[in-house]
């Protein structure tokens, strides 16, 4: 092995938003995950330098105060904008530091849900139709993808924010509600898909050329409305929410959801990690949801899960994750 390389660690940390809805900081991550991830970095034999948030990053740029680095993590979220997952992405760039997962322009793209679905659909990956509206008052006009029920919820957000239990809509009242709900508190339009009947999945990937898609994961759905709990959690911390797990994982099914998710990966140009979720339609079949190329990598998320059925540390995970990502850069 050669000489340990320095990695910075951009992050958002939880309780650091600033204002706006009760979730604004659900993307953000606790101080285990920071952990979590100097603990893969040492594994690897290298060591990790705290940046802090984008904000910070920025600061440090402008001081030129900014540590000497190899090649950074970055996991930040930023907050406000269509755009704010790019800003690390972005400021690295700048300052001349390699920097794992994806650049700026798949990190803005693929938080757009709407520029996601169209680039995964052109790519031959089966989507469900959507319509996107910046008011209720566009609703007049708009033709929607299919009948009710519909699912409602922000164009540009991830880990589940904004979804409720009333993002199920069943008429066009519930409907108008929930577009102006979004358009309020979100300050961005709501997309309106068909509600899928079936069971959901979600698939971690890893890597470059090829990426390799993990172990599947089928997600717990909230017995009253289908949608998935993980969404919900917030609004019974407690476990009040009856779940089930309607389907069932045949190795037919699990390997169609990895190449899905691997061409999903490709179309956006994503690298070295993500996470894309699917949801199986009245027929069986497997519809693509979203792609999150900043998935959590917390110890209750799904690359920690995965670690566990693969029988391995997260940290041992991470440093897999490390080492790709490095020999992309070269810096293997």
């Amino acid at each position: 092995m050669g000489s340990p390389l320095r990695i910075g660690l951009v992050y958002d940390l939880l309780g650091s938003a600033p204002g706006g809805p009760s979730d604004a900081d659900a993307e953000y991550e606790p101080i285990e995950t920071i952990e979590a991830l100097e603990g893969g970095i040492r594994l690897a034999g290298h060591e990790a330098v705290r940046l802090g948030s984008p904000r910070e990053l920025l600061g440090a740029l402008g001081r030129g105060a900014l540590p000497k680095l190899d090649a950074a993590w970055n996991i930040a979220e930023g907050w406000g904008t269509r755009n704010r997952e790019a800003w690390a992405p972005v400021l690295l760039e700048m300052a001349g530091i390699p920097a794992l997962g994806s650049d700026a322009l798949t990190l803005s793209s693929s938080l757009d849900k709407a520029w996601t679905l169209d680039l995964v659909r052109a790519a031959g990956v089966p989507v469900a139709g959507y319509a996107s509206a910046a008011s209720a008052a566009e609703l007049g006009g708009l033709a929607l993808p299919g009948p009710f029920p519909l699912f409602v919820k922000p164009r540009w957000e991830g880990t589940a924010k904004g979804i409720t239990p009333g993002s199920r809509v069943e008429d066009a009242a519930a409907l108008a509600r929930e577009v102006a709900r979004i358009a309020r508190d979100y300050h961005q339009p709501a997309l309106i898909e068909p509600f899928l009947p079936g069971a959901e999945y979600t698939v971690t990937l890893i890597g470059n050329e090829p990426p390799r898609a993990l172990p599947v994961l089928q997600r717990a759905l909230e017995a009253r409305t289908g949608i998935g709990l993980h969404a919900l959690e917030r609004f019974a911390p407690s476990g009040g929410f009856a779940h089930v797990l309607p389907g069932a994982l045949s190795p037919a099914l699990e390997a169609e959801l990895g190449a899905l998710a691997v061409r999903a990966f490709r179309a956006l140009a994503c690298r070295d990690f993500a996470r894309a979720d699917f949801r199986l339609d009245a027929a069986g079949r497997a519809v693509f949801l979203e792609l999150n190329p900043l998935p959590t990598f917390a110890r209750e998320g799904s690359f920690a899960i995965v670690a566990e059925l693969l029988g391995r540390t997260l940290e041992d995970l991470l440093a897999e994750v490390l080492a790709l990502g490095l020999a992309r850069l070269g810096l293997a």
